[in-house]
């Protein structure tokens, strides 16, 4: 039975590349059971996955959301697989679009067609993780001959969406939704628009799982580090249009047209990392969560705040508390 409480190992820019493992080792010494591990500019996410795997045993690890127009079907199962392999433990992986300045810039890749990329990417995904030859023709996507040596017959794919047609595509195709910096209140109409298109198309609604930041009693430096990743997200699309929904067009704006990192950072209010996060005492962390899980997320991966907390240790620990006071699907029934 999947954990209604999972963790997501950020990547601070103002912390040592490092703390990674040490946010892993707090994650598994929680006894949470769930970690999410996707890539910025530090760690490949399949290597640092079996580095973790190997030090914190017994962790199902969800690898990404990947970025799809940087790697292939072929390169993505194979990563799976190899982390499966070396550590032993079982993994999932996670899709999505990223943005123009990584996919473009970074890696000179076409960013444009994300939806139906995404879309052939899954399909020709999913039979070469079963173990099948490759034998894809898509308008994006292309794969042939490769054939898996050690399937993952049990990985789950999930996607990372914004926009209503990345939305949609996930209720029709993927395991999982993943979400990344949404309220409650958008979790809830996400959650409703998933079940229904899902069932109109014949499916399981996929799993959704919120990833929420998470600083207990928060001073500060915790606040500040918090400020400083929000603005990364004002500008690239999917994520400004969630904020301009939450009332900060103008910080959107101001990042749209260059405004520096640093200096967006000091003007994003209070009011904006509440919407996005659990902060303050254990019970307000812990109410905050609830609310999560109460407007229809399944999971809530915590984002553990570690500029006062070093590798987030009480936050994760706070969440382990958490999670052992919601009642499993079959308590409830009873």
């Amino acid at each position: 039975m999947r954990s209604p409480i999972e963790a997501v190992l950020p990547f601070w820019l103002d912390r040592p590349d490092l703390e990674a493992l040490e946010i892993a080792e707090a994650v598994h010494a929680a006894g949470l059971d769930g970690l999410w591990i996707g890539e910025m500019a530090t760690f490949d996410a399949f290597a640092l996955a079996t580095a973790i795997g190997a030090r914190a045993p017994g962790l199902r690890l969800r690898i990404g959301p990947l970025p799809i127009s940087v790697r292939t079907p072929a390169s993505i199962a194979l990563g799976a697989s190899t982390v499966a392999g070396v550590t032993g433990v079982p993994v999932d992986i996670a899709l999505g679009a990223s943005s123009p300045f990584i996919v473009s810039g970074w890696h000179d890749r076409d960013w444009s067609h994300s939806v139906g990329r995404m879309r052939e990417t899954i399909e020709c995904l999913r039979p070469i993780l079963r173990g099948e030859r490759g034998d894809y023709d898509g308008r994006y996507v292309r794969s042939h001959g490769f054939r898996l040596r050690n399937p993952l017959r049990h990985c789950t794919i999930g996607v990372g969406a914004f926009g209503p047609s990345m939305l949609r595509l996930a209720a029709e195709c993927a395991d999982e939704l993943v979400l990344n910096l949404a309220s409650p209140q958008r979790v809830a109409r996400i959650r409703e628009q998933m079940d229904r298109r899902a069932t109109a198309t014949g499916r399981v609604p996929p799993h959704v799982t919120a990833w929420v930041p998470v600083a207990v009693r928060p001073g500060a430096a915790a606040l500040h580090q918090l400020a400083s990743q929000l603005a990364v997200y004002l500008a690239p699309p999917g994520y400004g249009e969630m904020f301009c929904d939450l009332g900060f067009t103008e910080l959107v704006e101001r990042a749209r047209a260059g405004a520096r990192r640093a200096e967006l950072a000091g003007t994003i209010p209070l009011e904006l990392a509440s919407e996005l996060a659990a902060l303050g005492t254990p019970e307000q962390v812990g109410d905050r969560i609830r609310a999560y899980l109460d407007a229809g997320a399944d999971t809530v991966a915590v984002i553990p705040v570690t500029a006062e907390d070093p590798a987030g240790r009480i936050a994760l620990a706070c969440a382990a508390d958490i999670a052992r006071t919601i009642p499993t699907p079959q308590e409830t029934a009873l």
